[in-house]
């Protein structure tokens, strides 16, 4: 982890008490959490009060807009980014070195992209091929389609980055210093599944199948020490969820989507008012997808996180940092 999270020598404290806040590695982890929570809670409740009269359009809106994506999306990434830039700061460390630095960070995000876009078409395949899900025709055309289509890339795009910041970025990274990445990364993946039941129309499968799709992009990061795939990949499925065919996502409608479907059949199957995502065949899916990326990961490269899959290890004492 040493190559991810260059160590910060801490100056020895002049009091005993400064122990308490500042390890080897400077801010200890568990503070660095807090900190990090706290930072974000003030931004986003900022944010909130600027764009207040927008936001309060959500509770009435059957279908979301574009420019109502956009607030939403602007309104909880800017916080990540400014809660991750103060810690940052702190911690005297570039903004992107909680995920964003690396080699190939182009290719990762377009392959990430691609097979995101893949994998929920041949998700969706299968649901079409067993009568749980029906098309019902091309509902954009002209120049419609070329709007729509950037428009929403943009707002999902700033979800991916907003969602994997917030979760996979400063804390997964805090969090394998002070727990572990496996411990993080099930703490973490549990609070994103519990966050989505805000979202109308989730049920319990589709709060599961968020927490492991979660799971699927800390797994890339493992390998790869690096967000780029899980955004690009967070992205190309919320978009050819929403936008290109046209599904609920997590009980959320757009305006303005290329495809129009609806599901058909059992709720359990189909995923019902939820979208696919609430189709409990989502999970094997998400199975099959942690078992491709080990064969095409696992066997070929060796963790940036050596050491640190089950219990906490500083990049420069090897030992734990809470």
């Amino acid at each position: 982890m040493d190559e991810l999270l260059p160590p910060v020598i801490a100056e020895p404290p002049k009091h005993r008490t400064h122990w308490v806040f500042i390890g080897p590695d400077g801010l200890r982890a568990g503070w660095g959490v807090v900190l990090f929570v706290l930072l974000y809670l003030v931004f986003i409740f900022i944010t909130g009060w600027v764009f207040r009269s927008d936001l309060l359009q959500v509770r009435h809106t059957k279908a979301l807009s574009v420019r109502l994506g956009l607030i939403i999306e602007i309104t909880q990434c800017l916080p990540a980014i400014l809660a991750t830039w103060i810690m940052a700061s702190i911690e005297r460390r570039p903004l992107l070195a909680y995920g964003y630095q690396g080699p190939a960070r182009a290719v990762r995000f377009l392959s990430g992209l691609v097979l995101g876009f893949v994998a929920l078409s041949g998700f969706l395949l299968v649901l079409w091929k067993a009568r749980l899900l029906v098309f019902d025709g091309q509902l954009l055309h002209g120049g419609a389609i070329l709007k729509y289509a950037l428009g929403w890339g943009l707002v999902f795009l700033l979800t991916a980055i907003f969602e994997e910041s917030t979760l996979r970025g400063y804390l997964q990274f805090t969090l394998t210093r002070g727990i572990g990445f496996w411990w993080g990364a099930l703490l973490l993946s549990l609070l994103f599944g519990f966050a989505h039941g805000t979202n109308p129309g989730e049920t319990h499968v589709g709060l599961l199948s968020a927490a492991g799709i979660g799971l699927v992009t800390c797994l890339s990061l493992w390998y790869t020490g690096s967000l780029w795939w899980a955004v690009g990949f967070h992205a190309g499925w919320d978009w050819g969820q929403s936008y290109f065919y046209g599904t609920l996502d997590s009980g959320l409608a757009v305006q303005g989507h290329l495809l129009g479907t609806h599901p058909m059949g059992p709720r359990l199957w189909s995923g019902g008012a939820t979208g696919p995502e609430g189709s409990l065949l989502v999970l094997p899916l998400i199975v099959i997808f942690a078992l491709l990326m080990w064969l095409w990961w696992g066997r070929r490269v060796q963790s940036p996180f050596p050491g640190s899959g089950w219990k906490p290890v500083s990049p420069t004492t090897g030992k734990p940092d809470r």
